[in-house]
């Protein structure tokens, strides 16, 4: 391990953004974090401090920075934005991508705050993690995220008592499952919220989920950017008809969903699944081609971090079911569609399917996992932010995470 001599130039260069947030010590700490965060290969508060020679300080210093220190998270993330504002580079363009996601930060162990016990896909396993809900940037020269949220799990106990409170019915036959099986007791507490709220909007604040997060980022980003309207994009657990009515018609943004083969698009002859529609669709596509007519699936190409990508796509406006009237497009990356298809929908209707796929394609950044390993199903660590293994969730954390 190298030992620093000084603060980083890249540090000193960019730390003025931040000299309002902090009071003048712990600046300091600040500083030292970040360029720990650099220059260490052990991202500890231990290994970080031991990296300082021409300041030598105790380690407490750079824990109550972490833990105790009265500053505004609010403040400093603005502070991080405006530094991303002032470079070329990174500052957010016209033809910019607003993405959500969830990422999944295990730990090993269960002595963290807020930890729960979660589904990760990648190992197919249940997992000790924290969930973190990110409204993430992107465009073809940068990626970052910009408001960010720990999902908390749900309070049972409160949960029961303001369904009460509110007259929710509950049923009896419902009530052994509190000693039986506590996780089933859970979920059908929260099923019944869920499904309640419409009726009674006050049930919201009994407990954040993970759609209540995402809402609540992208209000508080649309009333501080009242004058962009970038475009949102979503996997399939965000693409939830109350969740896109609330993008359209409450806050105006366009957005693009995506959706799984088993929703259901409305047609003149009833209703079909998505995957028994697109086969449908790539029968007739395939006899039209062998009979030199018009292929239903378009190939399209698109730009995505300045590489060329060709999809083969169908794109039409349709009613789905639950979700209305929506902008369809289906996509196969093969040119004889022997691939899996992909769906997606979006309330622009004139939209074409080379621009709605260019959207969807902006939210792959938010995915991969951070630390180099594949993957198009993890719910995983936005690119840029570090994991750091400190021991404990504190609000300064998960914003650098």
């Amino acid at each position: 391990m190298i030992p620093l001599v000084a603060f980083p130039e890249v540090v000193e260069h960019y730390a003025p953004f931040f000299g309002d947030v902090f009071s003048a010590e712990a600046f300091v700490e600040f500083k030292r974090y970040i360029s720990g965060l650099i220059v260490s290969e052990n991202k500890t508060v231990e290994g970080i401090n031991r990296l300082f020679v021409f300041e030598s300080r105790n380690q407490s210093s750079l824990n109550r920075l972490l833990t105790v220190s009265p500053f505004s998270l609010t403040a400093l993330n603005r502070a991080r934005l405006a530094v991303l504002a002032s470079v070329p580079a990174t500052r957010r363009k016209p033809k910019g991508v607003l993405s959500l996601d969830d990422t999944l930060l295990t730990h090993y162990g269960q002595d963290f705050e807020q930890i729960a016990k979660l589904y990760d896909h990648v190992s197919q396993s249940y997992v000790w993690a924290h969930d973190l809900v990110t409204l993430h940037y992107s465009d073809d020269d940068t990626d970052y995220p910009l408001l960010f949220e720990l999902w908390k799990p749900v309070d049972v106990n409160k949960l029961e008592q303001g369904l009460r409170a509110a007259d929710v019915p509950l049923k009896a036959s419902k009530e052994a499952l509190k000693a039986t099986a506590p996780h089933k007791w859970r979920s059908y507490l929260v099923g019944v919220w869920q499904r309640r709220q419409k009726q009674q909007p006050q049930l919201r604040t009994l407990y954040d989920s993970k759609l209540s997060i995402a809402q609540t980022l992208l209000e508080q980003w649309v009333a501080e950017h009242p004058d962009e309207k970038l475009p949102v994009v979503f996997d399939s657990w965000f693409t939830q008809p109350a969740f896109c009515r609330f993008l359209d018609d409450t806050l105006h943004l366009p957005y693009v969903g995506t959706l799984a083969d088993d929703d259901q698009v409305v047609l003149k002859t009833g209703q079909q699944t998505l995957k028994e529609f697109a086969d449908q669709l790539k029968q007739e596509h395939l006899e039209a081609l062998a009979q030199g007519g018009k292929a239903v699936f378009q190939r399209i190409t698109i730009s995505f971090k300045g590489q060329s990508e060709t999809y083969y796509s169908y794109c039409q406006t349709h009613t789905l079911h639950n979700f209305g009237t929506q902008r369809l497009v289906i996509n196969y990356r093969q040119a004889d569609l022997a691939d899996s298809p992909a769906y997606y929908i979006s309330n622009r209707l004139v939209w074409q399917a080379a621009g709605i796929t260019r959207i969807r394609r902006h939210r792959w950044p938010v995915d991969p996992p951070f630390g180099g390993l594949k993957s198009t199903t993890r719910k995983a660590r936005p690119r840029g932010w570090t994991s750091i293994n400190y021991g404990t969730s504190t609000p300064f954390n998960d914003m650098l995470r």
